[in-house]
């Protein structure tokens, strides 16, 4: 999906949705006043939990199991995050299980964000569903009737399938999803599906070639 279908389907669900919490057009999808106060709460107890669990030390395996527990309330079992790690809400994430996160692993999840079992993420991996208008005339901030600014913004969800690897420094745009067993190489900005068991590299990134059996290593073990 590309991003001016993307503002142009979320404007449209916006106009039909004016009744509904601003947390729930958030997630859907539409556009969404940021300032809400539930969305405010929602963002400074996950934005203290990350300060938290940032300032402890790896050692302190049980506290940071507490942390993350709260910060992302579905996950599974052997989820390992390196730390410093950055989650906007962190409770519209889910996480599979073994999965293993290196430093500063960032997750804007102001839409859904999916990752499934046996991921590797490197350093410096940023998940960013949110979107903004196009235009500045919608994108600018605006005054509340109390003077305090707002903006509206817009999100697409995440999904990264299980058994991939996001190498190093590595940017996934709002409304991408990762196929099973897909590798993303050091630096890639993905803007665009990418199919399952595929080498994809680049800015933007693109697949180079499936992963097959003649990538096959010898471990150890076998030898």
């Amino acid at each position: 999906m590309d991003e001016d279908s993307k503002l142009t389907g979320a404007t449209a669900g916006a106009a039909k949705g004016n009744r509904r919490s601003q947390r729930e057009r958030m997630l859907a999808g539409e556009l969404y006043d940021a300032s809400d106060p539930e969305l405010s709460q929602l963002r400074v107890k996950a934005h203290e939990l990350c300060r938290l669990f940032n300032a402890s030390s790896e050692q302190e395996r049980d506290l940071r199991s507490r942390l993350l527990d709260d910060l992302v309330p579905e996950h599974g079992q052997d989820v390992d995050c390196m730390g410093p790690i950055y989650f906007d809400y962190g409770c519209f994430t889910k996480l599979g299980s073994r999965i293993f996160a290196n430093f500063n692993f960032t997750v804007l999840d102001t839409c859904p964000v999916l990752i499934g079992d046996d991921v590797m993420i490197g350093p410096n991996v940023t998940l960013a569903t949110p979107l903004h208008p196009l235009r500045w005339q919608e994108r600018n901030l605006r005054r509340h009737e109390d003077g305090s600014l707002y903006d509206y913004e817009l999100g697409a969800p995440i999904t990264i399938g299980s058994n991939c690897w996001l190498a190093s420094n590595v940017t996934v745009a709002g409304g991408v999803t990762i196929g099973d067993g897909a590798v993303i190489g050091a630096g890639s900005v993905v803007t665009h599906d990418i199919a399952p068991d595929s080498l994809a590299v680049g800015v933007p990134c693109r697949v180079i070639r499936t992963i097959t059996e003649a990538d096959r290593m010898e471990l150890p073990e076998e030898g």
